[in-house]
């Protein structure tokens, strides 16, 4: 019985913590496995990384642009929910006195005794007096009445505004709803790419880095950056320089492109519309808004927004669209080129419009 403890003692210390750890080791790999395409594979190459950290980074995109549009609309429902019990606060308001006045009325009615008209008449000493009295008191009646009905009317709205703000209540809760369910895939998808990203070795850092892919901001070259397009300038023709060697159609254009170009080299974060980080539709809203044009929020509301263009009519200033989505949008800026928030791992920077499948364009000045 001794020997046999002893061998189950050096089989706890040795064996059995061994496969222990290797246990553990199994599971968290299969648990990162979980994720998608997030585990560690040693036979992985860096194109095949790239690809997987493409497709990943354009699902966080559009997990990213549905957490924009659900982000704007629970803005607007904030918004009119705040409006609506202000309105209800100023009609409850209104409403408490217009009680009070009936109040007083009553009151005085009371104290004023009950007879009966004719038995007033019968006692009074000036008959004609009295009778001046009792129209006066009609006129009151009925002025009383008109008080009732305003009141009766100013308490149905009320509870319509209540009812209105109770289901604007429940949209904005939805919208919180929302917004959780799209933070929480962006951020799943933004962990799975970057725990990909951590395992290449420098080398292959370089190798992908040379694909086009950009493991931080340090792989973009900020002298771009620190050399912004210059301020358009209207020409005789109406057109304006964009700092690209391309004419863009208008100021407005013009001016939306050279916002573009100070932005180089601010970081991607996802929800930002600037003026320090932007994500992409991030990036075309605030370029078109120091323009003094207006767009919507997410890509697939701006590319509804203006006039659609082929991509052999493109010209600086066009928003070009990617993906069958419409996840992601840049800026053109001629010659085949745009500039755009990439993503987490890359900063605004210029790019050509062939590095993504397009999807379309549109002309919004």
């Amino acid at each position: 019985m001794a020997a046999h403890r002893k061998a189950r003692q050096r089989s706890v210390g040795g064996n059995t913590a061994r496969t222990a750890v290797t246990i553990a080791l199994a599971g968290a790999a299969t648990a990162t496995g979980f994720d998608g395409v997030g585990h560690a594979d040693p036979q992985l190459s860096v194109a095949q990384v790239k690809a997987r950290v493409d497709k990943l980074y354009e699902e966080a995109e559009a997990a990213t642009q549905k957490y924009d549009g659900a982000k704007e609309k629970a803005g607007q429902a904030e918004a009119n929910l705040s409006k609506l019990r202000d309105e209800a606060a100023r009609r409850e308001d209104r409403l408490n006195s217009a009680r009070d006045a009936l109040g007083s009325m009553a009151a005085a009615q009371y104290r004023s005794g009950g007879l009966d008209p004719v038995v007033q008449l019968a006692l009074s000493d000036r008959p004609d007096q009295y009778l001046e009295g009792a129209a006066l008191a009609e006129r009151v009646g009925t002025r009383q009445s008109a008080e009732i009905a305003g009141v009766r009317k100013q308490l149905r709205e009320l509870e319509q505004l209540r009812g209105a703000a109770h289901i604007e209540l429940a949209a904005l809760k939805s919208r919180q709803t929302e917004l959780k369910q799209h933070k929480k895939t962006v951020n799943e998808k933004l962990g799975a790419a970057r725990r990909l990203l951590d395992r290449l070795t420098p080398q292959q850092r370089t190798q992908y880095a040379e694909r086009g892919g950009a493991n931080d901001q340090q792989h973009v070259s900020r002298d771009t950056a620190r050399d912004p397009a210059p301020a358009a300038s209207s020409g005789a023709s109406g057109a304006a320089g964009t700092g690209s060697g391309v004419a863009a159609p208008n100021s407005r254009a013009a001016a939306a492109v050279a916002y573009a170009y100070s932005k180089l080299g601010s970081p991607y974060v996802w929800g930002a519309t600037g003026p320090g980080a932007f994500d992409c539709s991030g990036l075309t809203q605030a370029a078109y808004r120091s323009a003094g044009v207006s767009l919507p929020r997410t890509t697939y509301s701006q590319i509804n927004a203006g006039q659609r263009v082929a991509q052999s009519e493109l010209q600086p200033g066009d928003l070009v669209f990617f993906y069958s989505g419409i996840t992601h949008v840049g800026l053109y800026i001629g010659n085949g080129q745009m500039i755009h928030a990439p993503n987490p791992s890359a900063p605004v920077r210029v790019a050509p419009i062939t590095e993504m499948p397009f999807a379309g364009a549109a002309r919004v000045a």
